[in-house]
């Protein structure tokens, strides 16, 4: 280690920064953040210092002693700029510790990349060795953790006094927020329930036994309903990802991709409760009981549906349930078939010159194809989206007929959209039942009925996932 990190308290404390430009003006705002008071030693200032007013106070490079009293001195020289050494000496010999970007071997301390989730913060350094790959670790770090985390770190903090008044040993402090971390106080913080979790945190900190370990009348079960998207697990929301890494048993079904099931916890068990139709693994009601009895036993339960829980995924059915039993529980909303798959086949839902409403229908009901408002669904600029119609779509397409459609309107069919065998097949209300037969679709599929299909052909050459020589099969 050839530098030493600290996380240094500068409130109300002088900090020079040297410099008029961009980096400049981003040191000033990082300072006046932390509380420090900002003396800006620059002539000219650049269009940056415009929202910056305020937080900083001009001082003059020909005072002999401008630098006095300053514990930290950044110089933020312009691009190709070769640093003042003869300021730089002035400001060392003043007592202040100095900074020079992108000059680490004059520099007494080295200015981090930072990820800000405060009271959390997380700081990266390469030493000025390699600052982009600190900058792209942070990168990194921001998909892995989300803002939320700050809210859960201000929680430790706010029970921090109260629980060192109950419990004198580190060990059985450090049991505590072990147990408090991984269960569900945090979770009601990091869901945004802030109130919940410090008033369960008060709870748990008044009632907690000697050693940290719980008193035993807080449940420990939890639900987590999550929509794992269309396919693609790039899809998959942060918060999904944080939830698939703590549950301790899945229950998953078939459209959920193997490479997202690869994302979930290694040692949480897996349950198959998947559904084809007039073929289900497990029915609705047995699979909403299961969910209750492993809550009940104090698991958190990830329930990971295809697409987004609440868009013909049952997710309402099961919550009742959940209520019903009066079990925690959490919605993580996917991204649903239609914004996926459309989106993956270069079809927009909605267009200002061609659609202006978007409608979502099933094409499947429990006893087959269902009775649908063929009025509501037939009007003039509006895209419909059809889950679960590859079954009926022939019958689909003579009712829209039927009820007045053109048979000359597009319609496109994304079968396995966002996954890596995609397909599109297009046509029209009349001919795209033969195609579907012809190309040998089976399924998961939308079907996009719409003007919009014809912007395929102009937008499908944006993205390498879209399978152009695929289309029509």
């Amino acid at each position: 280690m050839n530098r030493l990190p600290l996380f240094l308290d500068v409130k109300a404390r002088r900090v020079a920064v040297v410099g008029s430009g961009p980096l400049a003006a981003r040191r000033v705002e990082t300072l006046f953040r932390a509380g420090a008071e900002v003396l800006l030693l620059a002539e000219i200032l650049s269009d940056e210092f415009e929202a910056l007013q305020g937080s900083f106070r001009r001082g003059d490079l020909a005072e002999g002693d401008i630098f006095a009293g300053c514990a930290l001195c950044y110089f933020a020289p312009e691009p190709g700029e070769e640093p003042d050494s003869a300021l730089v000496a002035r400001a060392r010999a003043a007592g202040a510790l100095v900074n020079v970007a992108d000059h680490p071997q004059i520099s007494d301390f080295i200015v981090p990349s930072v990820l800000d989730r405060s009271p959390l913060v997380v700081a990266i350094s390469t030493g000025g060795e390699a600052p982009l790959l600190g900058r792209l670790l942070k990168a990194r770090l921001e998909t892995l953790v989300p803002a939320a985390y700050g809210r859960l770190a201000a929680l430790a903090g706010a029970g921090r006094a109260a629980l060192a008044d109950k419990l004198t040993s580190h060990a059985a402090r450090l049991r505590f927020w072990e147990r408090i971390y991984d269960g569900p106080i945090a979770e009601m913080a990091l869901s945004g329930d802030e109130a919940a979790a410090r008033s369960a945190l008060a709870h748990e900190i008044a009632s907690c036994q000697p050693d940290g370990s719980a008193s035993g009348d807080f449940p420990r079960g939890e639900v987590y309903l999550v929509g794992a998207g269309p396919g693609d697990p790039d899809l998959l929301t942060f918060r999904a990802f944080r939830l698939m890494q703590q549950a301790d048993v899945v229950l998953y079904d078939r459209l959920v991709e193997p490479a997202i099931m690869d994302r979930v916890r290694r040692d949480a068990e897996r349950i198959y409760v998947g559904k084809r139709r007039s073929d289900h693994a497990l029915p609705q009601e047995e699979i909403g009981e299961l969910m209750v009895r492993l809550a009940c036993e104090g698991k958190r339960v990830l329930r990971l549906k295809g697409g987004d829980p609440f868009i013909f995924g049952r997710g309402g059915e099961e919550i009742e349930k959940l209520a019903e039993h009066r079990i925690p529980f959490q919605v993580c909303p996917g991204v649903t078939a239609a914004a996926g798959c459309s989106a993956y086949a270069g079809i927009p839902l909605t267009h200002r010159d061609y659609a202006q409403s978007c409608v979502f229908v099933t094409g499947h009901g429990k006893e087959g194809p269902i009775d649908l408002d063929w009025s509501t669904i037939l009007r003039p600029r509006q895209t419909v989206a059809i889950y679960m119609g590859l079954a009926h779509l022939e019958f689909l397409m003579k009712e829209l007929l039927r009820h007045g459609a053109d048979p000359a309107l597009p319609v496109a069919i994304v079968e396995n959209g966002t996954r890596a065998n995609q397909i599109t097949v297009t046509g029209t209300v009349a001919d795209i039942a033969g195609k579907a037969v012809e190309a040998a679709l089976r399924g998961p599929t939308i079907i996009i009925v719409g003007e919009v299909v014809r912007l395929r052909e102009t937008l499908n050459w944006y993205s390498p996932k879209i399978e152009a020589e695929h289309d029509d099969k």
